[in-house]
């Protein structure tokens, strides 16, 4: 991992030196948006135990609250915990870790030890090894750099990846739920109104339902009507549900070019319930539509 770097944190309105140590693992950052949880993956840059600096693919806010996750190279389990973002630019964001437990802690300076630890070795030999040794030892470091180099782009591909396909499987799931729910209430209005639309309990006098009539909505005179200068009555055979609303026409006379518009403005009428034995029921009726230029 190199050097451990070094990071300022204001805690407590004090600055704290904190050290940091520089590492690119996949980082994974939930907040809450909207009041749903929303993951944002990421890649990290350096962590100490103060907070990690981390590369998102979205945007956040200074000050914002959020969950941070992550895998330290060798470490046994994940760490998990609360951060706050305090500072953030061109998706590149800086974290501060709230109530990190002692475990956690222990974890990050014992990554962080022994990470240090294995290099150590490494840079002691090639000051105490013979010259004749250098080449072999620079070569192999070397084929080392160049292959990690081609390989370490591959797996934050392969993770961010796998991340967005894992997002819009949620995100298509959401959506298939709302839609089927949304199908559900469609149907139970759909029986509503088959159950207030069910057989008519009696036939009633078209003058009859005219005084019950609460709202009546004039038809819109067709254009070609009124240049053929056609004018007159429509009659329409219907039925009027419990709760007084139209709920099926046929014409029974009237001209053609004229029953559509009658039918339309019919179908917008309302009425009181009209009631058998004291209670709401579906009745057939007539209703007259008239056309005057």
């Amino acid at each position: 991992m190199g050097v451990s770097g070094q990071s300022s944190f204001e805690l407590g309105g004090a600055r704290r030196r904190i050290p940091r140590y520089p590492v690119a693992i996949p980082v994974d950052v939930t907040v809450l948006r909207s009041g749903l949880p929303n993951s944002i993956p990421g890649r990290s840059l350096d962590i100490g135990e103060g907070g990690v600096a981390a590369v998102l693919a979205a945007e956040l806010q200074t000050g914002e609250w959020v969950a941070v996750q992550f895998h330290l190279p060798n470490a046994g389990q994940a760490l998990q915990t609360k951060a706050v973002v305090r500072h953030y630019n061109q998706l590149r964001c800086g974290f501060e870790f709230l109530g990190l437990s002692r475990d956690q802690r222990y974890m990050i300076r014992h990554w962080a030890g022994t990470s240090q630890a294995e290099q150590s070795p490494l840079e002691g030999s090639l000051m105490t090894s013979p010259s004749a040794k250098l080449p072999a030892l620079a070569t192999g470091r070397m084929t080392a750099v160049q292959s990690s180099r081609r390989k370490a782009p591959n797996l934050p591909l392969r993770r961010l990846l796998w991340t967005t396909l894992a997002m819009l499987l949620v995100i298509a799931g959401m959506a298939a739920w709302q839609w089927h729910r949304g199908w559900r209430e469609l149907e139970a209005r759909t029986a509503r109104n088959d159950v207030h639309a069910r057989t008519p309990s009696a036939k009633v006098p078209p003058e009859v339902m005219e005084k019950m009539l609460i709202r009546k909505v004039e038809p819109a005179y067709p254009e070609a009507a009124r240049r053929a200068n056609l004018q007159g009555t429509v009659v329409l055979d219907a039925i009027v549900a419990a709760d007084g609303t139209v709920v099926n026409l046929h014409p029974i006379s009237g001209d053609e070019s004229l029953t559509s518009a009658a039918m339309d403005a019919a179908r917008w009428w309302r009425f009181r319930p009209y009631r058998v034995q004291g209670e709401p029921a579906a009745v057939e009726t007539s209703l007259t539509v008239e056309f005057h230029p």
